[in-house]
């Protein structure tokens, strides 16, 4: 890391307190309440998206809010993000986004026209229409919710339950962006590319998933890099040690942040994965070849422990034998683990 200030307590405790880990913490009692086995429901809770049944195919359904103060601070950008974390859903499954719909609770017309300006540019971005949904016009607050459709071969699914011991932990983020204005913790990579490029990268999680190179993987979300490796650790019930000065990152002193704030960021394209080590340089190669910078960060074991290491000290972050991220303890989500 370049900041000589880091340390790596310091980094532990930002990933922990950082609220957009611990907000995560109630899932698990949600899914307590919710939870009804369905034969056609392959994998549901805990996964960033439902895995059905549909013949040899898997339809991939999913469903993101976003934090009312990213909607109070730019209500277009909100929009804008409404649609692209639930792409990245979609695409952290090795499929295809097909369709969203919307539920939109406003409270003033303005936002309204903000709102829906940043999801018509995100929709036509990335070819993905909005064909539906529904519209609350006189709520006495102002909040968007989009859900989403998409499609995969049924034997190509990138799970988050699937890592194996002994795999690499690969990191892949678009570092070509900027911290965007309205949000500190957003990292912008995605508003000033083609449609070209952003439907390149996501295609590319499809086009491993067919391939085959990896075993699980999740979209890197609101916990950031290492809050969402947490994640799917806990689902995958293992634990890994991690290198922080190995986890990509863009000229952190050049955009005035700290590598703390950059470990929490949300990327505008960002996903963590696990692979066999044979297969590291040929994702690597093909993360890089639609301009994203991947990474081998350090490798998974079965202690179910998140350890960090850096400067020749080890930290445990998240200790999943006593704790978890998403409050998913032990597989309550009836997946064939």
């Amino acid at each position: 890391m370049e900041e000589k200030s880091c340390s790596i307590d310091s980094v532990k405790k930002a990933v922990r307190e950082y609220e957009g880990v611990t907000r995560k913490h109630g899932i698990g009692e949600m899914i307590k309440a919710l939870r009804i086995d369905a034969p056609d429901v392959i994998a549901s809770f805990g996964e960033d998206a439902a895995v059905i049944r549909h013949n040899d195919q898997a339809l991939l359904l999913a469903a993101d809010g976003i934090w009312s103060k990213l909607m109070e601070a730019d209500p277009e950008w909100a929009g804008y993000c409404s649609v692209l974390v639930n792409i990245h859903d979609i695409a952290a499954m090795g499929g295809r986004p097909i369709a969203l719909v919307d539920v939109l609770s406003l409270s003033d017309e303005k936002i309204r026209d903000h709102v829906t300006a940043g999801m018509l540019s995100a929709c036509s971005q990335f070819n993905v229409p909005i064909v539906g949904g529904h519209l609350h016009p006189d709520t006495p607050y102002s909040v968007i919710d989009v859900a989403i459709l998409g499609i995969a071969r049924l034997d190509s699914v990138i799970f988050s339950h699937t890592a194996q011991s002994g795999d690499a932990v690969i990191a892949a983020i678009d570092l070509d962006g900027r911290v965007h204005p309205s949000c500190a913790l957003n990292w912008d990579s995605v508003t000033m590319k083609t449609p070209t490029q952003v439907r390149a990268q996501i295609q590319m999680l499809q086009t491993l998933g067919e391939a085959h190179l990896v075993t699980a993987g999740k979209d890197i979300s609101n916990p950031g890099v290492i809050g969402t490796l947490g994640m799917l650790l806990e689902m995958s019930e293992k634990g890994a040690v991690i290198e922080l000065d190995a986890i990509p990152k863009p000229d952190l002193k050049a955009h005035g942040i700290s590598f703390e704030q950059w470990v929490r960021m949300y990327p505008g394209m960002g996903f963590v994965l696990t692979a066999n080590k044979k297969h590291v340089d040929e994702i690597c190669r093909r993360f890089a070849s639609v301009g994203m910078a991947a990474r081998p960060i350090g490798h998974l074991n079965g202690d179910r422990n998140l350890c960090i290491e850096y400067g020749g000290e080890q930290a445990s972050v998240f200790d999943l034998k006593k704790e978890s991220v998403m409050g998913i303890v032990t597989n309550p989500c009836g997946l064939d683990l």
